[in-house]
């Protein structure tokens, strides 16, 4: 949006800055605002523990700051636009037999939580009581300096993007 400043000689437009209503606001609040979480600890030992069937899956919900590396296995869906895919993927899930989606950001604390209440609502809007969706406590900013046990297990990892 610009406006005219005028003097005697001339007008010219200024630039007002409009500031862009948050990525979420076009999608409704999530009704669980706190979601169940994992620890690092315990996502560790899920991955590293040797299973015939692996009934969890990953989700690195960054965009734009998706850099560094990711936790392996992880699969990268954007929170800017997951909302109108939760019906497909509860479904592609289900489908998988998976019993658990761990959501996680850079911190989990904004876009991980989200995700995680939306899809949680979803899941108990089925009526699906197998089904949880949670988050990984301190997201990947926290996995990635928690020691060389977690780095290892990371795809793409790029040392100097955590510093």
């Amino acid at each position: 949006m610009s406006t005219l400043i005028s003097t005697a000689a001339t007008s010219i437009p200024a630039q007002v800055p409009v500031k862009e209503p948050a990525w979420h606001a076009a999608f409704p609040s999530p009704r669980n605002t706190n979601p169940e979480s994992i620890t690092r600890q315990e996502l560790l030992d899920l991955l590293t523990k040797k299973r015939s069937i692996r009934d969890f899956v990953l989700v690195d919900l960054r965009r734009v700051d998706y850099v560094g590396g990711t936790i392996h296995s992880a699969i990268n869906l954007p929170a800017q636009s997951l909302y109108p895919t939760i019906p497909t993927l509860y479904e592609i899930f289900a489908a998988a037999g998976v019993r658990m989606v761990v959501w996680y950001c850079g911190s989990s604390k904004g876009r991980g939580t989200r995700a995680a209440g939306w899809f949680d609502d979803f899941i108990k809007d089925r009526g699906d009581g197998e089904m949880k969706s949670v988050i990984l406590e301190g997201g990947v900013v926290g996995w990635a300096g928690a020691g060389v046990e977690y780095v290892e297990l990371m795809d793409g990892y790029v040392k100097e993007a955590w510093k």
